[in-house]
């Protein structure tokens, strides 16, 4: 489970006004009948997901990681995000005893992907791609490219090592995995990519990576069932949801998502894409930002404390730490560290945590919303996922915004179609 802290803020956020709009909002969130209802497959999908298709996915990650000894996710966007973030904050970045896993298929870079493929030619590997239609240009291009070289290493069973996530009946890469043999898992009609961590396209990485995706629906269900409320008042999900709102209608263009761990930056890539995709549209919305302290302290600490004040952080923090580490005392003590000796690291972090938190609201004036977990663990993990999909989708809403399309990446596409000469395409 999750605790929402919004001590710093409750004061100056007028949760009342906003009682009748919520439970509106919230009962047609349940009922499927806003805008862009047709992508509200999310909502439910902990407790009503396909239980078959978790088993084989349980098994086809336990083969993968027996027969190979690199998986690499193919996929851009919400194809491997939230896979990313779940796998990254679950092992951390050097993780031991378990499949390598890289990413590719979200870039176009020359570079990135030459370097990528002659690291895999002495690489027994294997492939998880994942598109729902199987043209998008950036995963197109890599997946070409893998196939070429898994055919070099494996021959004609090179079809054994590719396995996609793709759209259950229809699209490219369905037919050209009819037609190979590839091993599927669905990418479900009702959930766009950015919602879809907690559907094949997260479970299937996430498990390879040795998480356990069982006990991360749990915790995704256990969310449902406590953020399915339309009482703001008990419900802070919402009242997260609605502090955004107040933020955005009195003066602030910016949530800067801040993580104390280098191995949860990717969950502030995942929140980036997850708010700047649902709600930048009709020249509204708040810009997503993400830092990772206290190394971004040297860096944007200085704009965060005393520039535009155009921002509100939202902390996401693990009280406790899977590894710890304690200082010990030097005879000679030249760094001047001798006065940490026998305090471990979880400690220091945790006091440069109070003491950002002080300089910033205190000096800086810039509010804090603090969202803590107890642990990282699959179960916390899901449980954290649901509520930022549920205050997306709220907060959304509260700006009259369909939060499940993104009409403005479709013209960066055209225009760069048009530019390549695609038959068609004018």
């Amino acid at each position: 489970m999750i605790h929402v802290d919004l001590t710093h803020v409750r004061e100056s956020i007028p949760f009342k006004t906003y009682l009748e709009k919520v439970k509106m909002i919230n009962q047609m969130i349940d009922d499927k009948s806003g805008k862009g209802n047709d992508f509200l497959g999310w909502t439910t999908w902990p407790s009503t997901y396909d239980k078959e298709e978790v088993e084989r996915i349980i098994s086809c990650a336990e083969r993968i990681k027996k027969e190979y000894e690199t998986l690499v996710v193919c996929g851009i966007g919400g194809s491997y995000l939230g896979a990313r973030a779940a796998i990254e904050a679950l092992t951390g970045l050097y993780p031991e005893n378990r499949i390598e896993i890289i990413y590719l298929g979200q870039t176009l870079s020359p570079n990135y992907i030459a370097q990528v493929l002659n690291y895999l030619k002495n690489k027994k590997f294997c492939v998880n791609v994942i598109s729902k239609s199987g043209t998008t240009t950036e995963t197109s291009v890599a997946f070409r490219l893998l196939k070429k070289l898994l055919m070099e290493k494996y021959g004609k069973d090179a079809s054994k090592a590719i396995f996609a996530t793709t759209d259950k009946a229809r699209g490219a890469l369905k037919q050209e995995a009819n037609k190979e043999g590839y091993e599927t898992f669905v990418i479900p009609d009702d959930i766009g990519g950015r919602y879809s961590v907690i559907t094949a396209v997260g479970l299937l990485p996430i498990a390879c990576a040795g998480g356990d995706i069982i006990a991360l629906l749990k915790g995704a269900d256990d969310a449902r069932i406590a953020y399915d409320n339309g009482d703001l008042m008990n419900n802070p999900c919402y009242q997260y949801a609605v502090t955004r709102n107040y933020f955005y209608n009195h003066n602030k263009s910016v949530e800067l998502f801040v993580t104390y761990e280098p191995h949860h930056t990717q969950i502030g890539e995942w929140l980036k894409q997850l708010y700047g995709e649902s709600e930048g549209k009709e020249k509204k919305g708040l810009l997503p930002d993400s830092v990772t302290f206290s190394t971004d302290l040297h860096s944007l600490g200085q704009f965060v404390q005393d520039g535009s004040p155009i921002l509100f952080e939202t902390i996401v923090r693990v009280n406790t730490p899977s590894e710890d580490i304690t200082m010990e005392e030097e005879e000679n003590n030249l760094d001047g560290l001798n006065y940490l000796a026998g305090k471990k690291l979880s400690f220091v972090n945790e006091k440069a945590f109070e003491g950002t938190l002080k300089a910033h609201e205190e000096d800086g004036k810039v509010p804090n919303i603090i969202i803590t977990m107890d642990k990282m663990d699959s179960y916390n993990l899901g449980y954290l996922f649901y509520f930022f999909m549920r205050a997306c989708a709220m907060s959304a809403y509260l700006m009259d915004i369909n939060p499940f399309n993104q009409p403005g990446v479709e013209i960066y596409k055209h225009n760069m179609f048009v530019l390549l000469g695609k038959p068609g395409v004018k």
